[in-house]
């Protein structure tokens, strides 16, 4: 089918080492300004020993390895546009630290053709192989217009 261009199994990651200052980046932008992401000595008295990363930054780093899904969909030639419907069972599983190297993997788990739908199984590890975050995304793939209005 041209309209999606995806299988189950197709899969794309993303990888990325979280720095300090996309934390406090993170943090400006959001206005979540928690001790827990930006106040070493109010974590170095958790259980985690030092700040941890932003749940919704990894988020963040799914919806990016979703936007590769996309943009090999689009390459291959789908002919729809397809737009995110969003994540379920999002859970965070481990904390992530400044220098963690996250890997989000993305893979197709399933289609409806009818609805012009797919959903992936998203998995984020760590460097040490570790499953930090999981979700299930959602992608609807939207008939393109063929007759625009011209403006």
């Amino acid at each position: 089918m041209t309209a999606m261009r995806a299988k189950v199994g197709d899969c794309v990651r993303f990888s990325k080492t979280v720095g300090e200052s996309d934390i406090y980046l993170f943090a400006g932008l959001t206005g979540d300004l928690a001790q827990n992401h930006i106040d070493d000595e109010f974590m170095s008295h958790s259980i985690y020993g030092k700040r941890i990363a932003h749940g919704a930054l990894m988020v963040g780093f799914i919806s990016a390895a979703s936007t590769r899904m996309i943009e090999e969909s689009l390459r291959t030639g789908a002919d729809s546009t397809p737009v995110s419907l969003g994540y379920d069972g999002v859970r965070f599983l481990k904390p992530v630290y400044i220098n963690d190297t996250v890997t989000v993997t993305c893979t197709i788990s399933g289609i409806d053709e009818e609805r012009r739908r797919t959903l992936a199984n998203v998995d984020v590890t760590n460097q040490l192989g570790e499953l930090v975050a999981v979700a299930k995304h959602h992608l609807r793939w939207t008939r393109n217009a063929t007759n625009r209005a011209a403006s």
